[in-house]
């Protein structure tokens, strides 16, 4: 049983974006797998699945042995400047200003670009302050958000 619910688990990882734990219960369901939310996690820690940023800065499973899952092997490093740089961040209409440790905005900058936020259009980096041009004023409070969601991110 244990074995095959695991080799399930793998295919629901290779072919969706599995975001939650209660998403991959969920998807277990469907599979005829009737288990727990503790069942998820042990099997989750066995099979090494580790989360990693995919598209718009949102986060997903994947197997961890699998290179072409992970967009770039450096991803904690970025993460990490992200965590280390950042002091804070604001925004009016379409431009968000991120101050940074001072000499760090542009790595500050790179990072920001490696989690492909569709609603960033660029950003311009001085010494310890970033602006990032946003497609739309809307979507300024969801950018901060998806930027602070990376830096907490801790799995």
């Amino acid at each position: 049983m244990k074995g095959n619910r695991q080799e399930v688990i793998k295919n629901i990882i290779a072919t969706h974006n599995v975001e939650t734990q209660d998403e991959l219960l969920s998807l277990l369901e469907k599979e005829g797998f009737n288990t727990t939310q503790a069942t998820i996690s042990r099997d989750i820690r066995e099979l090494r699945l580790k989360k990693v940023i995919y598209e718009g800065g949102r986060k997903k499973y994947v197997i961890k042995d699998n290179p072409e899952d992970f967009d770039n092997k450096d991803e904690a490093s970025y993460i990490q400047v992200l965590k280390n740089s950042i002091i804070s961040m604001e925004f009016s209409e379409n431009i968000i200003v991120i101050k940074t440790v001072a000499g760090m905005a542009m790595a500050v900058g790179a990072s920001v670009d490696r989690l492909k936020i569709n609603e960033i259009m660029g950003c311009i980096a001085g010494d310890d302050t970033l602006f990032l041009a946003i497609r739309d004023k809307n979507m300024a409070v969801k950018v901060i958000g998806e930027i602070n969601d990376v830096i907490k991110f801790t799995h």
